[in-house]
């Protein structure tokens, strides 16, 4: 695409200028200009050039430009005594136009300085969805070129959003506005929307205008804080209600035409309201064909609102027993009641229907209650074998007995259900897969293409031991989506069959699917050297992976685009590719590593930056700058702060610079640049990503009451704030909403993502007020570990309105103990942490069959709870030795509890099995070795017989191997699997023998290349003093980052100054503490340069003083270019940078 300054002066020049010089003009040119033109060049000379530009467009609508009209205009201007000079108009015009990009404020100020005809020339712009090209026959302007881009830059985005409320209104007719506030709004995701949008709306829109922005309300509900809906809603039932008339009696304004206009509003609607609603008008409701899609996205609907919403159904004409009825119920039916009527057909119906209730937002425990309730209807009088299939996925709610006690027969009838549904636990899935398998000896095609979602059951072995062909036909069938889901055993077992076969040729490997491509084995692609860039760009790569196939295809392929665009190769980019680029190629391809940006190593980037800098450092992306020695942040003058805030604000620091010294120094910049205060609303926009890196004193002082809410909402992105910027937050929130008890429902859902930042009495008095909200917002806090006050919190709160009654077994001590029950486990996730071990110890056996997979998550409980948790599991299943493979799936953390002695007790014949506990990583030594004896043992295997798979599915426990038998691994094995073997967190004698394993295949580490090093990962953590003093210093970015933290800090001292300078920066924020003490001042000095992203090949020549020269100003960068005129010129926009 051609850029935006050449396009802006084609134009400028055509129009005005003649040959470059002044032109001389006729006297009368005055006479003979169109008054509209007259009126530009008026402007033009006033410097008016935003109303000169509209007045050209509108000249353009009506009238042909012919040849002699910009001689015309410029005769016009030199009557006036005004001359231009390319450079001169060049230079105002760029200024100027320059403005509205980084001060978008004064776009706003300029369209409210427009007179009537121009504004509405403006809005009829933003309303094209094709424009004709600008034809002024030497130039041809196309309009329309950024208009998808045009409603991305979020300041220019707001002018146009407060222009249009300010004076769309009186200037267009209503739905031309209403369309303009739509796309506008639309383009910002809704975050314009504030509550005091409803203000200045007009109250006497026309009924459609009214119509098409409710709907364009509805559209972004989900993007809309609580309080904009309750505004919104107040501001839509205000027209509503009035007039309305009343023909049947009922005193309600609600009409079933203003529950269709409310849409998803209509939750808004109190208790009282919807008990008012008219039978014939919810009945006519009701039997809209729309009505069904509407209700489907009531997603946050309370219990209350909704069963009055179907009481006044049921009052109608409508039998709720009517399956026709219940289709129509959308979510409603998640709350469905009256069950003591139905029978087992209806409530499979109902069990239907509610597959959708999982989108709801909270309420999940109650749902659960009524398809448990719903289940038990829905099998009276016929045994779950005969029901199985017309259950829906209130399936996923039986027990593991339930699922036992079914017959192969019925699983493989119910196959099309059960390969559908989703929510299953690996233990469920586990149990349906053998049974549907039971009575198969060797798996088929056909067989493995009926199991869908089941396929994750099936064992590793079994899949080692399908025909080969019939595996093929697999990975090329629709079956092949699922095989995405499978664990790394179970996709290495399929891996290794296909690479035993003799016809595993270059073909097979290039049809290896997507996800399954990146387990492939360095050694399995050297033995392919027929590869290219189109059959690879749809492959999922591991970084060693793209190292060696970039390598290949370079020296192959003649136009650098073709491997660049070839989706994950781009991994595979060395800093020796980068600089052996002419200028030329790399500014004309430095786009592809912009669009593969995500895949990008820091140290890529520091390169690509390296290389920008000195081939065209004036048109330098400004987010490179900061991944430059910081003292490259000083080249940036004052005037380029903002392009410098916009094109840095649009990554992600914490991944762009790694080291926090240096990222604490960025900040710094970022704040002198901000001169210390975020005054307003498009500050905040052009922030970006920043806001989260904002020290907690900026916080607090830093933000104007202006810009907070705009602030607060870039704010809760951030995932990662220290506790002071929490603090900060959680201070600002209270000064601007006073104590919690005084909070609104509205003002709790707003700050939601903010509430675990506050105190224990403060989330105390939430819970109270609003436990909903607070349960709700912790069921979002999945994987997380929120603090041990907000946990609390919850728990209270679930515990507080609980309905279980003490128990009465006088054993275990258990009399008066309100023991845990499903409701409270599902609803509290991470919060059952707070559970006393003794309350744990007194859960029903029920209660933990069915919740031992929940439980099992839980990330924070303590060693005694652990070991309660083991012993329900013994009271519940009998001894370890006793247990069955899903018992031991569905343990997760729990199985941490297990001694060496039950560990050695458990079947562990299968890989698959083991591969569930080499998912925890925290076990002792001991432990460790007895999960590797006790497999070792129940299979049957000694060392030299494990296949890779094996290898892989055994996991952390691999590191408790005798080092002395690791040269008994088959090689051929064990090359297959180095990359996984190489993520494993060994004691440094296990790694030093992987090490001398691998030197068996990749020979001696002197031999080793870039892909090796990666493909290694830890395992290199295992060379010896003498061997990383060897290494070539080029090959130091290339060893992982887990591996520089494997090596012991007696051992990374050895590394030269120019080995550890060359670290690049990524490996050098991962040297731990304990190895920088036992570093040199001179190596210290070195890890400094690496960290701080100092050239590495010209480290000694580069002095740490030196200072570069300014950035001047970079034409290239996106933010920087001219802007397009004509309509796009209020549309102006940053291209994403």
């Amino acid at each position: 695409r051609m850029s935006q300054g050449p396009r802006m002066f084609s134009l400028l020049l055509a129009l005005f200028l003649s040959h470059g010089g002044v032109s001389q003009g006729d006297p009368s040119s005055r006479q003979d200009l169109h008054p509209l033109l007259q009126k530009m060049a008026e402007e033009i000379i006033e410097g008016s050039y935003l109303n000169a530009f509209l007045d050209l467009i509108q000249f353009g609508s009506s009238h042909v430009w012919t040849a002699d009209l910009s001689h015309r205009v410029l005769a016009y201007l030199n009557s006036r005594n005004v001359a231009f000079t390319i450079a001169s108009l060049q230079a105002v015009m760029e200024a100027h136009l320059e403005q509205y990009l980084y001060q978008p404020q004064k776009l706003l100020q300029d369209l409210r300085d427009t007179d009537a005809q121009q504004f509405r020339t403006a809005m009829k712009c933003l309303l094209e969805d094709k424009w004709d090209p600008l034809d002024l026959k030497d130039t041809v302007i196309h309009l329309g070129d950024i208009w998808e881009e045009a409603l991305q830059s979020p300041g220019v985005n707001r002018s146009l959003f407060v222009i249009t409320l300010e004076r769309c209104f009186q200037v267009l007719n209503p739905l031309e506005c209403v369309e303009v506030l739509g796309r506008v709004l639309r383009g910002s995701s809704g975050s314009f929307l504030k509550p005091d949008i409803t203000e200045r709306l007009p109250q006497d829109l026309h009924e459609d205008a009214f119509k098409n922005l409710s709907a364009v309300f509805k559209d972004l509900y989900d993007q809309t804080s609580a309080h904009t809906q309750r505004a919104v809603y107040s501001w839509m039932t205000g027209i509503l209600r009035t007039p309305f008339n009343i023909t049947d009696g009922s005193d309600s304004w609600v009409s079933a035409e203003k529950l269709w206009i409310l849409g998803r509003y209509m939750v808004h609607l109190s208790f009282e309201e919807i008990m008012k609603i008219s039978p014939v008008e919810i009945g006519l409701f009701i039997s809209y064909d729309n009505a069904t899609k509407q209700l489907d996205t009531v997603y946050d609907v309370t219990p209350e609102l909704a069963q009055a919403f179907l009481e006044r159904i049921r009052c109608s004409s409508f039998d709720m027993r009517n399956t026709s009825t219940i289709h129509r119920l959308g979510l409603l039916v998640c709350f469905y009641d009256g069950l003591e009527l139905l029978d087992a057909t209806l409530a499979q119906v109902l069990l239907h229907q509610m597959l959708k209730c999982s989108r709801l937002r909270g309420f999940q425990a109650g749902i659960q209650k009524l398809k448990a309730n719903l289940l038990d209807i829905a099998t009276e009088n016929q045994t779950l074998n005969e029901t199985l299939g017309s259950l829906s996925d209130a399936v996923v709610g039986l027990s593991s007995s339930q699922l036992e006690s079914l017959s192969p027969e019925a699983v493989h009838s119910a196959i099309p259900t059960l390969n559908q549904v989703t929510g299953w636990s690996r233990s469920q899935i586990c149990i349906l897969s053998a049974k549907y398998l039971a009575q198969e000896k060797v798996l088929s095609f056909y067989n493995v293409s009926q199991m869908g979602v089941l396929l994750a059951g099936v064992s590793t072995q079994a899949f080692y031991n399908m025909d080969h062909k019939d595996l093929w036909q697999v990975l090329r069938s629709p079956a092949s989506q699922h095989v995405s889901d499978l664990s790394p055993v179970q996709q290495q077992g399929i891996l290794s069959k296909l690479m035993e076969a003799e016809d595993a040729s270059a073909s097979g490997i290039a049809e290896v699917p997507r996800t399954l491509f990146k387990e492939l084995s360095l050694y399995d692609l050297w033995k392919e050297s027929r590869f290219n860039a189109t059959v690879l760009k749809e492959k999922e790569l591991r970084r060693s992976q793209a190292l060696f196939l970039y390598e290949l295809l370079e020296k192959t392929t003649e136009r650098p685009e073709e491997i660049l665009s070839a989706g994950q190769l781009a991994k595979g980019v060395q800093c020796s590719h980068i600089d052996a680029m002419s200028a030329h190629v790399f500014l004309a391809h430095f786009q592809y590593f912009e669009n593969n940006f995500s895949l990008l190593s820091p140290d890529q980037v520091n390169c690509l930056a390296w290389k920008y800098w000195e081939v065209s450092r004036s048109s330098l992306p400004a987010f490179l700058l900061a991944t430059l020695p910081s003292r490259f942040l000083a080249s940036v003058p004052t005037s380029r702060c903002m392009r410098f805030l916009i094109s840095l604000g649009k990554r992600y620091l914490d991944t762009l610079v790694l080291d926090s010294h240096k990222r604490s120094l960025v900040i710094r910049k970022v704040q002198q640049c901000l001169d210390g205060v975020i005054a307003d609303e498009y500050t905040v926009d052009i922030m970006g990503n920043l806001l989260c890196h904002l020290p907690a004193t900026f916080i607090e002082r830093g933000i104007s009451p202006r810009a907070w809410a705009t602030a607060l909402h870039g704010l809760r992105g951030c995932t990662a704030l220290s506790s002071e910027q929490k603090a900060a937050v959680r201070s600002r929130l209270l000064e601007q909403w006073g104590p919690p008890q005084n909070w609104t429902a509205e003002t709790t859902k707003d700050l939601a993502p903010f509430l675990a930042f506050f105190s224990g009495d403060e989330l105390h008095t939430i819970a109270a007020k609003f436990p909903d909200i607070l349960q709700q917002t912790a069921s979002k806090m999945v994987g997380m570990l929120p603090p041990q006050e907000f946990l609390w919190a919850v728990f209270e709160s679930v515990r507080n309105s609980s309905h279980e009654s003490p128990s009465f077994d006088p054993t275990l001590g258990c009399h008066g103990v309100v023991a845990p029950s499903s409701d409270d486990i599902f609803k509290l996730a991470e919060a059952n942490t707070c559970w006393d071990p003794e309350v744990l110890l007194c859960m029903e056996e029920d209660t933990f069959i069915r919740n031992v997979e929940l439980l099992g998550a839980v990330k924070g409980f303590s060693r005694p709870q652990l070991m309660v948790l083991k012993e329900k599991a013994i009271q519940v299943w009998d001894l370890p030795s006793h247990w069955k493979q899903h018992h031991i799936v569905s343990l997760g953390h729990i199985a941490l509890a297990l001694n060496e002695s039950e560990l050695e007790q458990l079947d562990l014949s299968s890989i698959d099995t083991v591969t569930s506990l080499g998912e925890q990583t925290e076990w002792t030594p001991g432990q460790a070795k007895s999960i590797l004896k006790a497999f070792l043992e129940d299979s049957g295997y000694r060392i030299q017989d494990l296949k890779s798979f094996h290898l892989v599915g055994l996991g952390s426990t691999l590191c408790a191997i005798d080092i002395t038998e690791i040269p008994l691994i088959k090689t051929s094995e064990f090359r297959a699997v180095v990359a996984r073997i190489g993520t494993l967190l060994c004691s440094t004698p296990v790694l030093a023998g992987f090490k001398k394993k691998a030197e068996v295949v990749f020979g001696r580490p002197t031999e080793w290349t870039s892909s090796i090093l990666q493909e290694l990962g830890t395992i290199a953590a295992g060379l010896t003093k003498a061997e990383l003093r060897m290494l070539d210093k080029a090959l130091m970015p290339h060893f992982q980052p887990s591996a520089i933290r494997c090596l012991p800090g007696e051992t990374f001292k050895e590394l030269s100054t120019e080995q550890i300078a060359s670290l690049g920066p990524q490996n050098a924020a991962s040297v731990t503490d304990s190895q920088r003490l036992q570093l040199s001042s001179a190596q210290l000095q070195s890890l400094q340069r690496a960290l701080d992203g100092a050239k590495a090949h010209s480290w000694q020549d580069d002095p740490v003083s030196a200072r570069p020269t300014s950035t001047g100003s970079p034409t290239g960068d996106p933010t920087s270019q001219g802007l397009w005129l004509g309509c796009p010129l209020l549309l102006l926009m940053a291209k994403s940078l």
